[in-house]
């Protein structure tokens, strides 16, 4: 039986990567503080034989010695706000966790001699000026604004995964997430999609921030985890930066219309100043994830977006 530590345990991709390691057999150890992760999103699992949970902060040095990390094989550090609405809320935190808690669990891995995937961010490509982004690129990134402790600290983790695999050869594995969403993606999350799709079941504005035209590429969830699992299993992914989203491009206006129009909702479209250093391109190149994993996304945006406004109106009845 695998034991596998997962950090962000209660968070939104966090949680998805927890159930799915249960489901394979795996003895999963969860370690959230709960800082933006919701319980709710472990409710069911506290009854399971093989799952641990542990309300721990991966930033206290003391992490490093708990017993129950000890024999852990695989780490998925998942760890993070990742929301603007929640990062810039708590910007110390978001540093720490990124920083000071990566390197705490590259020392857990170095100990245990496991596996660690990171989660990095297409973020740490900032607002690029090449356009698609390869890992390869290197950014244009701003250290002097409301998005660098999210941006630059997951760079900085990206540097902890490198030293520590070339000088202690830990299995250290870097994924740069790009839009993730689903279903299961709280609805005060303040991201693109949650915030489109829970305006339109509740008939208020579509709030557009500029004038729409920036571009994203969105990820349903279940490929999303799919591809961290490939990761984590292929010994070809050990030292590399790989990216995961998906590479189907879209105007934010484009996706605020596709939400109404599945939404059938009466909404207004309006529009808002667009926030500091808010990128205007986003899509991923995933030639690497292809060749590395033979992965690509199977899920396109019409029809997670159909399962993302269903959840979401259920979850509004059964409230």
């Amino acid at each position: 039986m695998t034991k596998v530590l997962v950090t962000g345990a209660a968070g939104f991709l966090g949680s998805h990567v927890t159930k799915e390691l249960l489901e394979k057999g795996c003895h999963v150890i969860a370690v959230d503080n709960y800082s933006t992760g919701k319980e709710q999103n472990l409710s069911g699992l506290h009854r399971h034989e093989r799952f641990t949970h542990l309300v721990y902060d991966v930033s206290d040095p003391s992490v490093i010695g708990l017993e129950e990390l000890r024999g852990v094989e695989q780490i998925f550090h998942l760890a993070s706000p990742a929301s603007p609405k929640f990062y810039q809320a708590a910007p110390m935190e978001t540093i720490a966790v990124n920083t000071i808690g990566t390197r705490h669990m590259l020392e857990v891995a170095k100990r245990n001699q496991a596996k660690l995937l990171f989660s990095s961010t297409s973020e740490a490509y900032g607002d690029p000026e090449v356009h698609p982004q390869s890992e390869a690129y290197r950014g244009n990134v701003n250290t002097w604004g409301p998005r660098a402790c999210y941006d630059e600290a997951k760079r900085l983790g990206e540097v902890f995964c490198y030293e520590y695999h070339h000088r202690f050869q830990v299995e250290a594995k870097v994924v740069r997430i790009f839009n993730t969403y689903s279903a299961g993606l709280r609805n005060d999350d303040g991201r693109v999609i949650s915030n489109f799709v829970t305006q339109a079941i509740n008939g208020d504005d579509i709030t557009v921030y500029g004038d729409g035209s920036q571009t994203r590429s969105f990820c349903y969830v279940d490929d999303n985890v799919r591809a961290l699992q490939l990761v984590m299993e292929k010994d070809e992914a050990t030292g590399e930066i790989i990216n995961i989203g998906n590479p189907a491009e879209y105007a934010i206006l484009e996706v605020a219309q596709m939400v109404k129009r599945l939404a059938e909702s009466d909404s207004v479209i309006t529009y808002m100043p667009l926030p500091q250093d808010d990128p205007k391109v986003r899509r991923p190149v995933i030639d690497k994830a292809k060749r590395l994993l033979g992965w690509e996304p199977h899920i396109d945006l019409e029809e997670g977006l159909r399962r993302t406004i269903q959840s979401y109106r259920n979850r509004l009845v059964a409230n």
